[in-house]
């Protein structure tokens, strides 16, 4: 069994870390958080629910309470459901970004630019459905990269996040994955057609 203390956390670190702990389990298991707030409680379990993992929670003592995911045993998932902190809705935009910077100009500012820009999506009442990265992208879904906090939250938002396989594999970092998951091309064309929006920072 993984044991997570989330304890002190905001939202939605509590998310981030159980998904990083039931991910670290790969493939069945039980995994344990601790939290110290209902909002926690709530969020967690409704990311259970999202993903169809088998759950209890409890109240241990004053500002204490403890969720058990059972996973690899899981019953059918029902309709989505968004985290407590997450905006009303995600809205059908998918944002593709195809390199590590903004814009043209000065390579510094454009990694900053991108940066800020990454920061800003976390903000917005309306999140997007999902986040593609492919060629030079790649990277920033990897680890060492300056924004990989913020994709986390997206994602903990129920945002995905996907990265191209190829991509991943052409800089060697196939291993270095960091957030979200692998997908190829067939999956991107099919993401991007059925796209209401498409934005390339």
């Amino acid at each position: 069994m993984f044991k997570v203390d989330a304890r002190g956390d905001a939202c939605p670190l509590p998310v981030v870390k159980a998904k990083k702990a039931i991910l670290d389990l790969k493939g069945a298991g039980e995994v344990e958080v601790l939290v110290d707030n209902e909002i926690a409680v709530q969020n967690l379990t409704k990311m259970a629910q999202q993903k169809g993992y088998l759950y209890s929670a409890e109240k241990l003592a004053d500002r204490e309470y403890r969720v058990l995911f059972t996973v690899g045993n899981a019953a059918p998932a029902p309709a989505p459901e968004a985290p407590a902190c997450q905006p009303d809705a995600r809205t059908d935009t998918v944002v593709a970004i195809s390199s590590d910077k903004m814009g043209t100009g000065a390579e510094e500012l454009g990694k900053t630019l991108l940066k800020a820009f990454v920061f800003a999506l976390t903000q917005q009442e309306k999140l997007p459905k999902t986040i593609l990265f492919y060629n030079g992208g790649a990277a920033l879904s990897c680890e060492g990269s300056p924004m990989l906090e913020d994709l986390r939250a997206l994602e903990a938002q129920g945002v995905e996040i996907m990265t191209c396989g190829t991509c991943l594999n052409f800089y060697g970092l196939t291993e270095k994955l960091a957030v979200g998951s692998v997908t190829n091309m067939y999956s991107i064309v099919e993401t991007l057609m059925q796209a209401g929006s498409v934005i390339k920072p």
